[in-house]
């Protein structure tokens, strides 16, 4: 594993630093799949949640009940008019907003995209892989950020650093005044990748992004979610000062760790 011989230097970094690796599994969503009679095509169960999701982008789209730009009712009343619990609507919310027919605008409610007539098929057969997209969107994350936090730490120009740190503090500012971070954790996550002078690297931005937007704007997994990106863009920040780049690697690599953790995103074990 990527962690291992990495203590020692985290240690370094201070005892207000220690920071916990040991990650539980965690289970999603039922893979199982019943069997069709006819022929024994594997047929996935929806869930509740997914049946939500399901209903309401048939009244956005099938019903023209709501238009792109238009607000959703506030969630006491959504979930009341869709006779379903507040926890199973956000869930669907989540569905929609990384499907693309929703987006969150922090502080003023959930939307209907402007886009959403864009979206030739949306494939509720697509809804419960979800989960296992962002799951897989991480899985890359953690593949290649830590890589690119080394790099960076070593390849960054004067400017350029003196930028990472700018936009580090900016995320810290965001999540000490409860603001919207979305953007702000966006550009401080590019601004490393930039910093590699690594073209294929850059290329991956728009993942970053995407990622970036649906584990932080959609608005699950908040205060948790923000200790963690805190005190790991803390660590992260320290070995960018000290242009440490193993330090950095390492501390990208457990800033992975914890988002996977704490949204629930389990690793593919191998066969």
């Amino acid at each position: 594993p990527p962690l291992r011989g990495g203590n020692r230097k985290i240690r370094e970094a201070g005892d207000s630093c220690l920071i916990s690796l040991a990650l539980s599994d965690y289970i999603l969503y039922d893979r199982g799949a019943d069997v069709k009679r006819n022929g024994g095509c594997p047929v996935k169960k929806q869930n509740l949640s997914q049946r939500t999701a399901e209903q309401l982008y048939n009244q956005i789209v099938a019903e023209g009940q709501l238009k792109p730009g238009d607000k959703l009712p506030n969630e006491v009343e959504l979930s009341r008019q869709l006779g379903v619990s507040r926890a199973t609507l956000r869930e669907a919310l989540r569905d929609l907003t990384v499907q693309g027919v929703l987006e969150v605008r922090r502080g003023k409610g959930t939307f209907v995209s402007s886009h959403v007539g864009e979206i030739e098929d949306f494939g509720f057969g697509g809804l419960e892989r979800v989960k296992g997209q962002l799951r897989d969107l991480f899985e890359l994350r953690s593949i290649f950020e830590p890589q690119a936090a080394r790099l960076a730490c070593l390849r960054a120009t004067g400017e350029e650093l003196s930028d990472i740190l700018e936009k580090g503090a900016a995320v810290a500012s965001c999540i000490q005044r409860r603001q919207d971070r979305v953007e702000a954790d966006g550009a401080f996550h590019a601004a490393i990748v930039r910093a590699t002078h690594n073209e294929f690297m850059v290329r991956l931005l728009p993942l970053i992004h995407r990622a970036v937007y649906t584990a932080v704007g959609t608005g699950e997994h908040g205060d948790r979610l923000a200790a963690d990106t805190l005190r790991d863009h803390a660590l992260l920040l320290e070995f960018f000062r000290r242009r440490d780049g193993a330090g950095a690697e390492h501390a990208m690599a457990i800033h992975m760790r914890h988002a996977m953790a704490e949204m629930g995103l389990e690793q593919r074990r191998e066969d």
